[in-house]
Order: C-alpha cells, then sequence, then structure tokens
C-alpha cells in the first residue's frame, strides 16, 4: 500500500512537471527566436555585403575574364596558376619575412612589456603605453608619409647616421633591393607592437595575484615568475595576437602599396599586391578571385588551427 501511494505521489509530480518543462522550452525557443529576429537586420546586411560578393569572387575564379570582354570558363586552371607562378611563389616568399615584423617581434616585445608593465609601477608607464600604442589610431596614409620621409636619402635616419660619423651606411632603404623589405617590416613593428602591448597588459592585470604570490614563495626570481605565471595566463591573448598579426601579414597591402608599390622592382610585392594588380592595372579577374579565394582559405586554417591549439593547451 505504501509503495502505491509512493508511486501514485511520484506519477503526479511528473504529471505536474511536464507542462512547466514544455513552458520553460516554448519560451527558451521564443527568447531564441525573438534575438533571431532583431539580429536579422544585421545578418541580412552582412549577408550582402560579404556573403554574396564572396560567393561571387568563388565563381569569378573559375573563368578567365579582363573584366569587359565576354568570360571564359577555364575550370581549375587559375588555381594551378597560383601554385606555379614564380611571382606568387616570390611575394609569398617575401609574406614569410613580414610575418617574422608583423607577428614575431611585436608579440615578443608586447610580452616584454607586459611583463615590466602589467604589475610593476614605474614612473611614467601610461606614457610608455601611450606612445607605443599611438601607432593603433592613426590611418595607413599618415604612417606611410611618416616612414617615407624617415627612410628618404636625406632623411632623419640618414641624417643620423652622417651625424655619428656612419654616413657610409646610409641608404635609400626603400629603393634598394636588399634592405627595402626589411624596412618595410619594421614599420610593420612598429604598428602592431602597440596592440601586443595593449592586449598582454591587460592581460596580465587578470591574472590572480595569488599565482604570483605563490611563485614567489616558492622562491621564483622576475624571469622564472613571468614564464611560470605570467606566460601560461596569457595564452588566450597570444592566440588572438598571433591570429591578428599572422593574418595581417598576409594581407598586407596598404602600406606596401603606398610606400614601395611592390618596389623596388619586386622586392617587396605580396600576394594582395598581385591580386590589386591583377584586378585593377593589368585586369584578370578570374586569376585574381582564385588569389583572393586562396587568402581567404589559409586566413582561416591559420584563425581556426591556432583556436585549436589554445583550446588543447588549456584543456
Amino acid at each position: 500500500m505504501l509503495l502505491d501511494t509512493v508511486g501514485r505521489k511520484a506519477a503526479r509530480k511528473r504529471v505536474t512537471r511536464a507542462p512547466i518543462r514544455i513552458a520553460a522550452t516554448r519560451r527558451r525557443r521564443r527568447r531564441a527566436w525573438l534575438g533571431l529576429a532583431y539580429a536579422s537586420p544585421a545578418i541580412l546586411a552582412y549577408g550582402y555585403v560579404v556573403i554574396v560578393p564572396l560567393l561571387q569572387s568563388l565563381n569569378y575564379s573559375f573563368y578567365s575574364w579582363n573584366g569587359v570582354t565576354t568570360a571564359r570558363w577555364v575550370g581549375l586552371a587559375n588555381y594551378v596558376n597560383f601554385f606555379t607562378d614564380s611571382a606568387l611563389a616570390q611575394a609569398f616568399g617575401h609574406v614569410l619575412v613580414l610575418i617574422g615584423f608583423f607577428a614575431v617581434l611585436p608579440i615578443i616585445f608586447g610580452l616584454v612589456s607586459a611583463g615590466l608593465l602589467g604589475r610593476g609601477r614605474i614612473r611614467g608607464q601610461g606614457v610608455y603605453r601611450w606612445l607605443l600604442f599611438l601607432p593603433q589610431v592613426l590611418t595607413s596614409v599618415v604612417v606611410a608619409v611618416i616612414w617615407k620621409r624617415l627612410y628618404g636619402p636625406d632623411g632623419p635616419i640618414n641624417d643620423a647616421l652622417r651625424a655619428v660619423g656612419l654616413g657610409h651606411l646610409a641608404l635609400n632603404w626603400l629603393g634598394d633591393f636588399n634592405w627595402a623589405l626589411p624596412a618595410l617590416g619594421l614599420i610593420g613593428t612598429w604598428t602592431t607592437l602597440g596592440f601586443c602591448m595593449v592586449l598582454f597588459v591587460s592581460g596580465v592585470v587578470s591574472i590572480p595575484n595569488e599565482l604570483y604570490e605563490q611563485a614567489r614563495i616558492d622562491g621564483a626570481g622576475p624571469i622564472a615568475e613571468f614564464f611560470a605565471v605570467t606566460l601560461p595566463g596569457l595564452r588566450g591573448q597570444v592566440a588572438i595576437a598571433v591570429t591578428l598579426t599572422v593574418t595581417g601579414a598576409l594581407r598586407s597591402f596598404d602600406l606596401v602599396w603606398i610606400i614601395t608599390s611592390g618596389g623596388p622592382g619586386t622586392s617587396t610585392t605580396t600576394p594582395a599586391l598581385l591580386l590589386y594588380q591583377k584586378a585593377f592595372l593589368n585586369p584578370d579577374v578570374g586569376q585574381a578571385a582564385a588569389i583572393g579565394m586562396v587568402l581567404a582559405l589559409i586566413c582561416l586554417v591559420i584563425a581556426l588551427g591556432v583556436n585549436k591549439l589554445s583550446e588543447r593547451n588549456d584543456a
């Protein structure tokens, strides 16, 4: 009898809870649809501005077309040319060099800045942060004009070399076949260092003080503390910085075009610059679209790969 009573009570509870669960599920669905309705204008705008042109570019990449005459279907020929074109191979070699300047050096210097400015109190550190972050608020045109003047044959850099008796080292930096690419890369280091520094410093502030106190109790010095506490705590920020800086180097166009236009010769060409030339200067829209699609795919793979590695390390 007791078991029957308990069973009936449990059944009544299940019957009572079932409508509650159904109502809760309906409310969640209603909220989801309401959120989607609010977001739909932005989604439609994004689809029209980004997705539709992306699909059009994918379609163009299978044609040979100069933008005026009738397009001719060539299938995967444009993609085959992408991997066999010596100019593109040279451009990707230049990008590998730029990654060192646009990504590796800023991240290293940004981590050093975070170690110095993140936890301790240094007189004037706000000024240091402002100076390092300043390039982020300048437009590419302004940065290009400034550095073209600095690198000029009669610019401040060569004047400084002559002033200290090193006039034999003065060069036309942006007109030299050997030094144009490193000179361009240093501009990238200058422009991205502030972003990495601010990102890492903000990450250091969020690391619990208890971890640093424990490291000091264990006898860790400043360097050991950095590698044992600070660097692991910045894993997420480092992943973001690697993704944005590496893809930025792959997509580098504005600084290159304004400062050197790929010269002297082809010593500073990049895939993005070749894409522009093929799309607008010597029209080969199909090949330009193929370059754009491959670059987009490479950037996507890098972003997913870095994110995957970051998640694996977190686990």
